[in-house]
């Protein structure tokens, strides 16, 4: 029997499908995406009541303009947050995310959005302990006896071919007296550089001032770079030198963060704190030697609270490791990454990305 196809049954069947397609465009443009963050400044700011701000929720809201999508942001702890994401509570975590092996493991990121290391900050000493450190500072001394041995070099040269002629630079009569002269020659020729060509009588002993003269000012130079960094950062920590010398110190990291695993992976017996503003207080009230975290938002949050008076002699030491790629936190297998990674590519593109970049990271 041959189906007869009515005209207006086909009109009500097309019409049907219309409505149906629309209710689902519809109930997909409705759909609100919930939001997880956590206090992480300068990427999320969470002020009492406020709505949050910081460089990570810059980005989710452009992004969020961009696919045209309704939110709502909720606060959450590191942990909870990450637990939630993976179980599809939340949808997305916006925050300083580091992107890990582990997270991969039970989460979806989207591309890194900022990249940056851990660094350790530290508490400056006090003057005594400062003196100490400095005076005890192995460094210190293994330049300082390279220096004297360069003297000592440069003094007994000078001695062999001056000592019998030249009375002006030679005036003592006893020849340990003008050895003593010679090894003072030669101090002052690698600490002030060359003497005038013509105070040495021997054509050997000009031709060598010449030589001389272009060799100590790099050795110079180079040995006040050396001085001055050891002696700045004597004036921080003179035990702490990388990641390894934490072995022995008390140190603090904020729980279930990167630095927390980072410290286990190496066997560093580590006190968690909850935030990170918890780690800078323990830190100032001396709790612990030293505190790893997050490059970045260990530099914010210490020149903020400068700017208030707050942890003046907080500082955090001049050497980077384990680099960090934030990202943002999506479910497993999420059906949105790749539209929400090109949205976010194509802000991070964009001229006002860099000037909120500037706006929260440049020195002023």
């Amino acid at each position: 029997m041959r189906a007869v196809h009515h005209p207006i049954l086909c009109l009500f069947a097309f019409l049907a499908c219309l409505l149906a397609t629309s209710a689902t465009v519809c109930a997909a443009n409705e759909h609100t995406v919930q939001v997880g963050t956590y206090h992480c400044p300068p990427f999320v700011i969470e002020n009492g009541t406020n709505a949050p701000s910081g460089l990570s929720i810059y980005l989710w809201q452009q992004i969020a303009a961009e696919l045209g999508v309704n939110y709502e942001i909720s606060h959450h702890e590191l942990g909870e947050l990450l637990e939630q994401v993976s179980t599809q509570k939340l949808n997305i975590g916006v925050s300083c995310i580091s992107i890990t092996p582990e997270r991969e493991e039970i989460l979806d990121f989207s591309h890194s959005f900022y990249e940056t290391h851990l660094a350790i900050a530290v508490k400056q000493q006090g003057y005594l302990s400062s003196i100490k450190n400095i005076f005890t500072n192995t460094k210190l001394w293994l330049v300082l006896g390279i220096a004297f041995i360069a003297a000592a070099i440069v003094g007994g040269i000078y001695y062999l071919l001056e000592h019998k002629v030249n009375d002006k630079l030679y005036s003592m009569r006893s020849n340990r007296a003008q050895m003593l002269e010679g090894f003072l020659l030669g101090l002052l020729f690698i600490t002030k550089g060359p003497f005038n060509y013509f105070e040495f009588r021997t054509l050997t002993g000009r031709v060598l001032t010449v030589f001389l003269a272009i060799f100590t000012t790099f050795f110079i130079a180079s040995i006040t770079a050396i001085l001055a960094s050891t002696f700045t950062l004597g004036l921080l920590s003179s035990d702490i030198r990388g990641p390894n010398d934490l072995a022995n110190l008390s140190v603090g990291a904020k729980e279930k963060s990167t630095s927390s695993l980072f410290l286990t992976n190496h066997s560093i017996v580590h006190r968690s704190y909850e935030s990170t503003n918890d780690l800078l207080e323990a830190l100032n009230n001396n709790e612990v030697d030293a505190i790893v975290a997050d490059d970045a938002v260990l530099k914010y949050l210490i020149k903020k609270a400068k700017e208030i008076g707050k942890y003046e002699s907080l500082s955090v030491l001049p050497y980077q490791f384990e680099k960090q790629n934030y990202g943002l936190v999506l479910e497993n297998d999420s059906p949105y990454r790749e539209q929400l990674n090109r949205a976010l590519l194509k802000v991070r593109h964009s001229p006002e990305w860099r000037q909120t970049l500037n706006q929260y990271f440049a020195e002023k």
